[in-house]
């Protein structure tokens, strides 16, 4: 099986998979593959919005239900509980859209608002306006990048798998190192 079918065949369960949790880089592999014509970029869109609003939901109720467990298991996101709460009192909209796209805070964010005063309700209708903005931006973001290899390069076809691996081997390797560089 050439990478082509394997792409049109699983990509959107890889996007809805890896969008559950940080998905950027396969968001942006996923908007690239939409480019070359292996998935549809309104479908990518609209996996990536349901799987990271899905992702946040689980992690806001995790906080609400367990977050004080959850915050002395991990001392680094108690101690960010303090300033998340005080931005959230200050600007609930934009902290809640934000924190999907600030680093750091894609999954404690969620937790952190969790433990906060603020409604599920709200932060719902808040969540789902952050992750349609974060999927439609990233996976964009991948077309875009795939439209300009294409302007500078011509026609990729016959170099597209190795240009894919080239971009799922730079993802990864931001991965570890952004994992590496986080104090534990």
């Amino acid at each position: 099986m050439d990478p082509g079918t394997l792409i049109a065949t699983y990509g959107y369960w890889a996007v809805a998979a890896g969008c559950l949790l940080e998905g950027e880089t396969v968001l942006a592999l996923a908007g690239f593959a939409a480019h070359r014509g292996y998935l549809g970029l309104p479908e990518v869109i609209a996996v990536a919005a349901l799987a990271a609003f899905a992702g946040d939901q689980f992690f806001f109720w995790l906080g609400r239900r367990h977050g004080a467990a959850v915050l002395r298991r991990w001392p680094s996101a108690a101690a960010r509980a303090q300033r998340v709460h005080a931005l959230i009192e200050r600007h609930p909209r934009w902290m809640i859209i934000g924190t999907r796209f600030a680093y750091g805070l894609r999954i404690a964010g969620p937790i952190l608002i969790g433990t906060s005063w603020l409604s599920a309700w709200r932060f719902a209708a808040f969540n789902a306006v952050g992750a349609a903005l974060w999927a439609t931006m990233v996976a964009v973001l991948g077309w875009s990048f795939g439209q300009l290899v294409e302007v500078v390069l011509g026609d990729i076809r016959r170099i597209e798998h190795w240009l894919l691996l080239a971009l799922a081997c730079i993802g990864a390797a931001a991965w570890w190192w952004r994992r590496r560089r986080t104090p534990r």
